[in-house]
């Protein structure tokens, strides 16, 4: 039976970097996008090698419309047609909406935001042509509550979702799964740089406890990538601790 691929933007991490070997270990070709120098992106995937994971990877700038196009294109001839889709690819660029520039909130859009649209669009006439696809939007719990000096980001992460919805109407004759995963706070290199005062706080408020590991969210993902997971499509699914609860 031939492995189905999937390809993970922003794969190589933080969270990215934990679905993409948790989609791995489920059987799943994977190919990581990354935007970084070629060379570090040869350089982790060898990292990888060595710890059991034979990645591809693909260069692609996910703010720009074309190089998804041609970053697609790429990846469906030399790995093969894509089944799974994981938009997981983000930045964040913090300031009070008095204070925030126009760079900092079209930086966070283009990425966050209009990069769902542009990969999506590249992947889904031929996931229509066959019938078949999953594809999983990460949000963030900050797109369901918002978050003092997050305008942008707030703004986009609410916005996958709604595009998650639409979507998955479009699809679901074609049985392509379209849903959103909304992770709370994660342990992650960006997380554990706030500092640990400020990080104490947020976790005073999580009911667990304690911060997500990006393993958590990894298993969310591998479970709407499964085949055999077919019929939950539109849904956003809270991975938070308990820290919103809608």
């Amino acid at each position: 039976m031939t492995k189905r691929i999937a390809v993970v933007t922003g794969g190589m991490g933080g969270i990215g970097h934990s679905i993409s070997r948790e989609l791995y270990d489920q059987g799943l070709t994977v190919v990581s996008t990354y935007s970084r120098t070629h060379e570090d992106a040869l350089a982790w995937q060898a990292e990888e090698k060595k710890a059991g994971y034979d990645f591809h990877i693909a260069y692609g700038n996910v703010t720009d419309f074309k190089s998804c196009e041609t970053m697609i294109k790429q990846i469906e001839q030399d790995v093969g047609l894509i089944d799974v889709l994981v938009n997981n690819a983000g930045i964040t660029r913090d300031h009070a909406c008095c204070k925030m520039t126009q760079d900092e909130w079209d930086d966070v859009i283009h990425t966050d935001l209009n990069s769902v649209f542009y990969v999506t669009r590249a992947v889904i006439n031929g996931m229509k042509s066959r019938n078949y696809g999953r594809i999983i939007n990460i949000s963030s719990i900050n797109g369901q509550k918002g978050q003092y000096g997050q305008v942008n980001y707030s703004a986009a992460k609410a916005g996958i979702h709604g595009f998650t919805k639409s979507l998955a109407l479009e699809m679901a004759k074609h049985h392509i799964t379209v849903n959103t995963i909304s992770p709370g706070y994660v342990e992650t290199d960006m997380v554990l740089s706030i500092p640990e005062d400020v990080r104490q706080k947020i976790i005073d408020q999580i009911p667990m406890g304690r911060l997500a590991k990006p393993e958590e969210i990894a298993r969310v993902v591998a479970f709407l990538a499964d085949e055999k997971n077919g019929y939950i499509t539109g849904a956003n699914i809270s991975i938070n601790g308990g820290h919103y609860m809608l």
